[in-house]
């Protein structure tokens, strides 16, 4: 009986028909049926192991949370002849025109993956659904977990870390943007690097270049954080693109005002001049008397034109700030999410289990043949 079973345990699975092509093999399924009865005390302990390691993988994975916002951002045209800049300038006698944006949607992934955007974020109030943890979000950070096998393969690196540290000296804190000068560089300690990463992988944003509807997407361990971050960010990008957008608007506009004022105080002195000179000399009927009032109301004109025109400018510039403003429509708000994301843990134990049993058919219906035949061509 043992030899008929080791004879059809070692029954060939691939055939080649007489007379068939060499490349032409056919699968013996009898033979198959017979290897797979043969071996199920093997895959019933394989899918047991499966189950087991499913399970330690499925509770060591932290439940996550996405939100996603949609905006659709109503961006200038950049043509001329509309907006409130061209129709000031139309009323006011001038010839407004817009300027390309400087900056548009298709730039929202980038804003919100930049390192000032992303520590602005770390000052943001978040408070967890079970309202536990009431607190900044850079120190909610430190309250989610990560997987066990996260700490297992972070050991080295802790561990050259620690000997790097009893031999070098000790360092002043690095600067945040907080610390740094505006517009200068920013230095970030090993644990704001950290954090820094992890938020950036949790923030992220796609921008549909045909619609420009901008998704904002926020994966968090806490529904009402992961809601919450998501508002701050559109909040935060929002106010990022209008200042981005009205900056040069705003300068040009700071900068008329300065002109506005210098004009007109020229203006009034010029007029202050020509009223006390005919004020002195009502009276007097001398060329030389003429000829001076005359100097002075026309020093008094010209004053009086630049100013007029600066004050035109003014009004067009002041339109168009208001004008570069964008405006965001939500189209889906952030809503606190009721179901965790990502693959569910019944997913992950039937994958695991179908990975062993898998492994372990292929192991003693393929792999072991090969094996053999391999160590026999070696001897």
């Amino acid at each position: 009986m043992e030899e008929k079973k080791t004879d059809k345990m070692e029954q060939p699975l691939f055939t080649r028909p007489e007379g068939g092509e060499e490349d032409e093999l056919t699968i013996d399924w009898m033979a198959l049926i017979r290897r797979i009865l043969a071996i199920r005390r093997k895959l019933y302990l394989a899918a047991a192991v499966g189950l087991v390691a499913g399970v330690i993988i499925a509770l060591s994975i932290p439940k996550q949370y996405t939100v996603s916002v949609t905006l659709s951002p109503e961006m200038g045209s950049g043509k001329s002849g509309g907006g409130l800049a061209s129709m000031a300038a139309s009323f006011l006698g001038g010839g407004g025109s817009d300027s390309p944006d400087a900056l548009n949607a298709t730039l929202a992934p980038d804003i919100v993956a930049s390192t000032p955007f992303l520590l602005e974020l770390f000052d943001a109030r978040v408070r967890t659904a079970n309202g536990k943890v009431d607190t900044t979000l850079v120190a909610y950070l430190d309250e989610q977990s990560a997987p066990w096998w996260n700490t297992v393969l972070g050991l080295p690196g802790m561990a050259v870390g620690g000997i790097k540290s009893l031999f070098s000296p000790a360092k002043e804190e690095p600067l945040t943007d907080t610390d740094s000068p505006a517009g200068g560089s920013i230095e970030l300690s090993e644990k704001e690097a950290g954090k820094l990463k992890s938020l950036r992988q949790s923030v992220l944003a796609d921008v549909d270049k045909k619609t420009s509807i901008t998704t904002l997407t926020v994966t968090l361990q806490d529904p009402k954080v992961t809601a919450t971050v998501a508002d701050s960010v559109v909040s935060k990008l929002q106010q990022y693109i209008t200042a981005y957008r009205t900056r040069k608007a705003k300068e040009d506009c700071r900068y008329l005002e300065q002109l506005y004022r210098e004009r007109q105080a020229e203006y009034y002195e010029a007029q202050q001049r020509y009223a006390n000179y005919v004020d002195a000399n009502s009276n007097v009927v001398f060329q030389s008397t003429l000829a001076e009032r005359e100097r002075l109301q026309n020093d008094m004109s010209l004053a009086y034109q630049v100013y007029s025109q600066v004050a035109q400018q003014l009004q067009v510039a002041r339109a168009k700030v208001q004008e570069e403003k964008p405006v965001f429509a939500v189209v889906e708000p952030a809503v606190v999410p009721r179901e965790p994301s990502g693959t569910s843990r019944k997913v992950i134990v039937l994958g695991w289990i179908f990975l062993a049993v898998a492994g372990v058919a292929a192991w003693e219906l393929l792999g072991k043949d090969y094996w053999q035949k391999f160590r026999s061509a070696l001897s």
